[in-house]
């Protein structure tokens, strides 16, 4: 069910309504990852002058604080992609819910703008505690090679598959919840998408309309 839920899916990224939406999150996203960059540049540059670590003139600290600037962004960008996608969410499901099930999308509560900011918080405040309380068992792991990813995927597909059903459940209150082993099913395809350049940047948006259908499948088998 979830490799059919993520082929209808694919084709529906280029709907106008989250197309525009695509647009939004991405220009809002790469805007807010250029000023923590700036942000985070600005202050390592100063602690390492500060610590002695550099000189003024040093390449060599300027190129650190980049090279920490960036890993930093690379570990938070899920969590502030899906943040910011979350504001938005109610559109892309709306959007898929028009083109592929009508009377679905008939019947549907539209969700408060109150309570997606407060979803979206939820999912990046989650995102962030659960990566530092792993990080120990990260950085155990990496001696290992592939273990410090495969808990990094582990974790994130856990929570993208929570993140992923309150953003689509939340319009439609009334029919059933989406199992245990149907949310990690949503969670590793998206923390898959996550994975690959350039895809990662549509991963937000085509991982809210995968969770649609795979929601709308699975309530009509339960109905």
């Amino acid at each position: 069910m979830i490799v059919t839920a993520f082929f209808r899916a694919l084709p529906q990224i280029a709907l106008p309504q989250v197309r525009a939406v695509l647009w939004r999150t991405l220009g809002l996203t790469l805007l807010l990852f250029v000023l923590l960059g700036i942000g985070l540049w600005a202050g390592l540059r100063a602690l390492f002058l500060h610590l002695g670590w550099v000189g003024h003139e040093g390449l060599a600290g300027a190129a650190l604080a980049v090279l920490v600037a960036v890993l930093c962004a690379w570990l938070l960008f899920r969590a502030v992609a899906i943040g910011i996608v979350g504001l938005y969410a109610d559109r892309i499901v709306a959007a898929v819910e028009q083109a592929s099930y009508g009377e679905r999308h008939a019947s549907a509560r539209v969700v408060p703008v109150k309570e997606g900011v407060a979803v979206a918080a939820r999912s990046v405040l989650r995102a962030i505690g659960w990566n530092l309380a792993a990080l120990p068992l990260y950085l155990l792991l990496l001696g290992t090679g592939i273990g410090a990813p495969l808990l990094f995927l582990l974790v994130n597909a856990y929570l993208l598959g929570r993140d992923m059903a309150e953003l689509v459940e939340g319009r439609h209150p009334d029919l059933p919840r989406l199992t245990g082993g149907e949310r990690w099913q949503i969670g590793l395809v998206s923390a898959l998408l996550f994975l690959p350049p350039v895809v990662n940047l549509f991963a937000p948006v085509w991982s809210v309309a995968i969770a649609a259908h795979m929601f709308h499948a699975t309530s009509a088998l339960r109905a």
